[in-house]
């Protein structure tokens, strides 16, 4: 079995994490897509960050109408901080029949050279990477993605896929809660129902 891995605090997940999710999972050569909730880490505080288990949680109420996309609390497990690369080993060892592979947008391609043992994840997994508006297209600069990164566009390993370009952020999601704002169409039903219930980001 083929499992893309997308990694995420998902604080809160949205539609557009789910646009994502879906179209990897019936677009790309994956069979299941799992969403890998990331870990509160323990040294820093933040408090617009909600407790592990809410989050997952979210994830669950997102995305159980989905059979072919999974919530993950894999990295809840381990050691802390954690890096993507020991994921993916604990992962294989768990699961060895399974293929892992990891799901990104195309501005986390531009900086997978400062991941740790980037270059084993390049040479052992499949990356699948979704488009992304560059920060310094929104600001009105006509600098493009595809210029930046050859070397990690072209590999055999990473598959650039058409997926929608979803510029929706959980930042702006808990700021518009938190100053009284419907934002209802961008989250699941469920998802909003069991923020309203529990008075999530409302300060």
């Amino acid at each position: 079995m083929k499992i893309g891995l997308y990694f995420g605090t998902f604080n809160p997940i949205h539609v557009g994490h789910l646009i994502i999710a879906n179209h990897m999972a019936e677009h790309a050569d994956l069979d299941q897509v799992w969403m890998v909730v990331t870990p509160h880490n323990p040294l820093k505080k933040k408090s617009t960050l909600l407790d592990d288990y809410h989050r997952l949680q979210m994830v669950y109420l997102a995305t159980e109408d989905f059979p072919k996309i999974k919530p993950s609390d894999i990295e809840f497990k381990l050691s802390q901080p954690n890096y993507t690369v020991n994921t993916l080993v604990h992962l294989q060892e768990k699961y060895p029949n399974y293929e892992f592979s990891l799901i990104m947008g195309e501005d986390n391609l531009r900086s997978l050279h400062k991941w740790k043992n980037y270059e084993a994840i390049l040479a052992n997994y499949d990356i699948y990477v979704y488009p992304r508006l560059d920060a310094k297209v929104r600001k009105g600069e006509a600098i493009s993605l595809e210029t930046e990164n050859l070397e990690f566009r072209n590999h055999k390993r990473v598959h650039m896929i058409d997926a929608p370009v979803v510029e929706i952020s959980s930042t702006f999601i808990r700021e518009n809660i938190k100053n009284g704002k419907n934002i209802q169409p961008l989250l699941p039903n469920k998802v909003w129902e069991y923020i309203d219930h529990n008075n999530f980001y409302r300060r």
